[in-house]
């Protein structure tokens, strides 16, 4: 997606005619969203440094120009690029536009800086590290760029930045790495930024390398699960971005700091679903390893640690997959400090007790930072999905204080699933009415939501889509019983939905796999086999613990199956406390089914059992195509 796109000479001619912001703001109020002034005020001081920098005749007319270009699978988007051919090949010149006037330098972290932002001194990659990686992103994902062979030529222009005449921050040796990937251009620079797009840029394209950008297939995303082994061996499958980036290095830095010293230190980590905290998590956890450190990665959710185990068969012997993937009730008796790093991932999930009678220990959170030098905890608050999940930023600080570790609070924005649409997310909180979002009426232009009136159709959908990769799955709320003798019976169909004569087996439980398996596409998969994971699609089943009632929607928790553990405890505290117990019953209840819509990286299918709830969703969700169809 574009938000603007012209050839040079009718860019130049909006900019002389202040037309350029006008369209800008307008096109991106109607393909992204609410335009703030801050975002008004940065293209119009940018663009008229461009406008500038354009200025010469050299620069052929017909050359393409485009503000504001969607990166594949994120919500990022790059500033400005130039599109054309050189004497060899085509070329898009990516231009990374920063308002700044001063930065500072940061030792120890690769390719962080600190700069003034939002009203505070921040750290953010270096310009360069930045306009490098979207470029990466790019050629990653886009069929086009790779089939066709264009060159993206990718460099920063901070024309507020004066440099400085000796030891210059922005161009420390620190940094000449990525400086080399994509050079910088400062205040007084644009004769040196024509220049380069000169050499890029020598025969204008009309656009036409900007229309294949635009409309090249982008190739399907690299699962965490499939990349595990290749990172175990050292590669690098996955180009961080923005604040990924930023935490990564950060969470380096303080395991160097923490192995160094002794001192113990915390990190939190929060992020919704799609932001990359699977993914950031394997990949410290695979730094770390190759630094020497003693280190787990740590999940209270089976199903993740699975899947790693057998994509990892063949590559490593068993006992030490075993050794490297830990449940979270593995520290009960784990000495103080005794391993280097614990990761955990899906923190929200920890207990507080351990053992499979839940009568173990003290607390999960606390025997994590007991056991470790540094600890790493990835968070969203939002997805605990049982009454046993205690995992809150506020019990971490807690335990933290308690025990004299030092915390740091970090946060990831970035949307990565969902096709990067941080529309959608926000869209489907506002329908599930978890929080008001603004986002009532839009959900992203590529993300890919449907209603069913029909399970069987809906089953249809996703098994063929499967086909491709088997990547695609079926997961239901947990209002039908999981009953024991008919576990390992696909025939037997525990989800059964008499009025449209459907019926489902939940996943067998002659497999803990259910994610990756070949036929699992014929069982539904429920939130215990699938949180943590993702799909190309996710079908979902919503039961009759959601429904839609005077103008709300309303869970009811007497609708979940006798066989779900997530409600364990709730008659118990219905009788001590109804009000707080029926607002937990609540949020477990929208998280789950918040959880499951966010499992898909491409799209979401949907299945209600209540009609007045497919009715409202299918009339948000027609109100949100209909946008789409307005924007083009």
């Amino acid at each position: 997606m574009i938000v603007y796109e012209s050839t040079k000479v009718e860019f130049l001619a909006d900019v002389f005619t202040d037309n350029l912001v006008k369209y800008i703001s307008t096109n991106f109020a109607e393909k992204i969203g609410k335009v703030n002034e801050r975002e008004v005020r940065a293209w119009d001081n940018s663009m008229q440094y461009m406008y500038r920098v354009l200025s010469d005749q050299e620069i052929p007319n017909n050359a393409g120009v485009a503000i504001e270009f969607k990166v594949p699978y994120t919500s990022k988007r790059i500033d400005f690029l130039i599109s054309g051919r050189d004497d060899q090949s085509d070329s898009v010149v990516v231009v990374e536009l920063k308002q700044w006037d001063s930065i500072e330098k940061v030792s120890g972290k690769e390719a962080i800086v600190k700069t003034f932002m939002n009203k505070g001194l921040i750290e953010t990659p270096h310009p360069s590290y930045q306009a490098w990686s979207y470029a990466a992103l790019i050629e990653d994902y886009n069929e086009n760029v790779q089939n066709d062979n264009i060159q993206l030529r990718p460099c920063a222009y901070l024309h507020n930045y004066m440099l400085a005449s000796k030891d210059e921050p922005l161009i420390d040796p620190i940094y000449s790495h990525y400086v080399g990937l994509a050079p910088i251009f400062a205040k007084g620079d644009a004769p040196k930024l024509r220049d380069f797009i000169k050499k890029y840029i020598k025969y204008g394209d009309d656009k036409e390398n900007l229309y294949r950008i635009e409309n090249g297939r982008i190739r399907p995303s690299k699962s965490l699960q499939d990349s595990l082994g290749s990172m175990l061996k050292g590669n690098q499958e996955f180009t961080m971005i923005d604040d990924q980036k930023v935490v990564y290095e950060t969470a380096l830095d303080l395991a160097r700091q923490s192995y160094r010293s002794g001192e113990k230190k915390v990190l939190v980590v929060e992020g919704g679903p799609g932001t990359g905290k699977s993914v950031l998590a394997i990949n410290l956890f695979v730094q770390l390893t190759q630094y020497g450190h003693a280190v787990q990665y740590v999940t209270r959710n089976a199903a993740p640690r699975n899947i790693y185990a057998t994509k990892l068969k063949g590559d490593m012997r068993k006992t030490r997959i075993d050794n490297l993937f830990k449940g979270s009730g593995s520290f009960v008796e784990a000495m103080e400090n005794e391993f280097d790093t614990l990761i955990v991932d899906e923190a929200h999930r920890l207990n507080e007790k351990s053992g499979l009678f839940s009568n173990l220990g003290e607390n999960q959170v606390k025997e994590i930072i007991r056991g470790s030098r540094f600890s790493i905890f990835f968070i969203d608050e939002r997805q605990r999905v049982t009454l046993k999940d205690i995992g809150s930023i506020e019990l971490i600080q807690q335990f933290a204080e308690e025990l004299g570790a030092d915390l740091v609070k970090t946060q990831l924005a970035s949307q990565f699933r969902c096709d990067g649409s941080d529309g959608y997310m926000a869209w489907l909180d506002d329908v599930l009415q978890i929080r008001e979002t603004a986002n009532d009426d839009y959900m992203g232009v590529d993300y890919d939501v449907r209603i069913f009136s029909d399970p069987h159709e809906m089953r249809r959908q996703i098994e063929q889509l499967n086909e491709r990769q088997n990547k695609s799955r079926i997961v239901a709320g947990y209002c039908w019983d999981w009953t024991k003798d008919n576990r390992n019976n696909p025939e037997y169909s525990d989800i059964d939905i008499p009025e449209h004569d459907f019926g489902m087996s939940w996943n067998l439980d002659n497999t803990a796999t259910w994610a990756i398996d070949e036929r699992s596409v014929t069982e539904a998969g429920c939130i215990h086999t699938c949180q943590g994971l993702e799909f190309d699609y996710v079908g979902v089943i919503i039961g009759k613990d959601l429904i839609y009632s005077d103008g709300q929607v309303v869970t009811d928790y007497t609708s979940r199956a006798q066989t779900d553990q997530s409600l364990k405890g709730l008659s118990k505290l219905m009788k001590e406390d109804p009000e707080r117990a029926k607002k937990l019953a609540d949020e477990i209840i929208r998280n789950t089914y918040r959880t499951l819509m966010t499992r898909g990286q491409k799209g979401c299918f949907i299945f209600c059992t209540d009609k007045a709830l497919e009715n409202y969703m299918r009339e948000r969700i027609e109100r949100a195509a209909e946008m789409k169809k307005r924007l083009g």
